[in-house]
């Protein structure tokens, strides 16, 4: 097939945001398809160093090319600027891979446009990254909103509760399939974590995130919950940190070792780095994701799991999907979040093994990408040609 994906890497510049893209492209050519990347938001880019939205498209531009090039997609992504200007491939070579394309693929966003060239294409699905704020914005959005959803083809969700009695979120008369991020495991193997310092748990975040701002429901509203746990364990306790002065202070008050999440995370091979020197993940989730029982889990974890990483993190209702207690571990309270990294501790080799076990079972690329195909191809979209 030939495959039109949108993604977000040039809006949100960081290297996690650009994986989540770039093993979608990988997994779907591993299988045999030809594929193109497209940036389409209508909205300016974040500029991190900057630190504010750019009108010029610059700092997106060499996220994209950077990303995409070492991987054999140098000629085959296209960005749209807010004013609608073409970059990478030219406006009319965009439009006749479009016209050529059988299934269009919009992860987070990408597009928020059903222009004609992408209406016209056969198949449609669009993959939901963030369940429950996108239901709920769906349910107490304007009718645009509404209707730029219900016109795909096929809606998938990483919410693997979302539509069913699990979850207490809203999906009215629109059907959520769940999925999970693929992983392409050969991009993250890694040896043994180090001995002394580099022995920490840690992860990636966020304090606030600027969207969905009307529903809230941030990680700041559950984190202070294992707040003490540094004082608790022999290991010790990282967070690579976005957040206000006052937060980072009392975070430190209390132990947690920190990091400039920008510094970790500002393109695809540091943020891989900073996987791989930690011993695993310790990590709540959005408040939202929790109380909603979403089924939520993290891309961003599944690379730990799949880099032999154990991780500990917070249950969303995705331990009724996914198996705990070996390599991967879900908690609901501190007693638990410190039952589970003295659990870790106590046989390292065993739960690196089972970590990479799990993401082998549930997240490769080969496992995940064949379903999400022949359920978004199962289904034409309106008015395709």
């Amino acid at each position: 097939m030939n495959i039109v994906f949108t993604g977000i890497m040039g809006r949100y510049p960081y290297g996690g945001v650009a994986w989540c893209s770039l093993m979608y492209l990988l997994g779907l050519r591993r299988l045999g398809h030809d594929v193109w990347y497209v940036e389409d938001t209508g909205e300016c880019n974040y500029d991190p160093q900057a630190n504010t939205l750019a009108t010029d498209p610059a700092y997106a531009l060499n996220m994209i090319a950077t990303t995409l090039e070492p991987y054999g997609f140098g000629d085959r992504w296209c960005y749209i600027d807010y004013t609608g200007g073409h970059h990478g491939m030219p406006e009319a070579q965009w439009r006749q891979t479009c016209a050529d394309a059988d299934l269009f693929l919009n992860l987070s966003g990408g597009s928020w446009f059903w222009r004609d060239e992408y209406a016209a294409i056969p198949h449609t699905a669009f993959i939901d990254s963030d369940p429950a704020f996108t239901q709920l914005a769906i349910a107490n959005g304007p009718d645009w909103y509404v209707e730029f959803f219900r016109r795909f083809g096929t809606r998938f969700t990483f919410g693997a509760n979302i539509g069913t009695a699990a979850s207490s979120v809203p999906v009215g008369d629109m059907e959520w399939h769940h999925t999970w991020q693929p992983v392409a495991l050969d991009e993250w193997h890694a040896g043994e974590p180090q001995s002394g310092e580099a022995q920490r748990l840690t992860t990636i975040m966020t304090w606030e995130i600027e969207s969905f701002q009307d529903i809230g429901g941030n990680k700041n509203g559950e984190f202070f919950a294992i707040a003490d746990l540094p004082s608790r364990v022999s290991v010790p306790l990282e967070l690579a940190i976005n957040a206000p002065d006052p937060v980072l202070a009392e975070l430190t008050s209390k132990g947690w070792c920190l990091e400039d999440a920008f510094r970790v995370s500002r393109n695809i091979d540091v943020y891989r780095d900073y996987i791989h020197a930690a011993a695993g993940e310790l990590s709540v989730a959005k408040s939202t994701y929790v109380g909603t029982r979403s089924g939520w889990f993290s891309d961003r974890t599944e690379c730990f799991l799949a880099s032999g990483r154990p991780a500990i993190v917070q249950d969303t209702g995705w331990s009724a999907h996914l198996p705990t207690g070996s390599g991967l571990f879900g908690f609901d309270n501190v007693e638990q979040a410190y039952a589970a990294i003295e659990q870790y501790l106590a046989d390292p080799p065993r739960h690196q093994r089972a970590a990479q076990e799990v993401a082998r079972a549930y997240f490769a690329d080969d496992v995940v990408l064949p379903a999400l195909l022949e359920r978004a191809t199962a289904t034409a979209t309106r008015g395709a040609r």
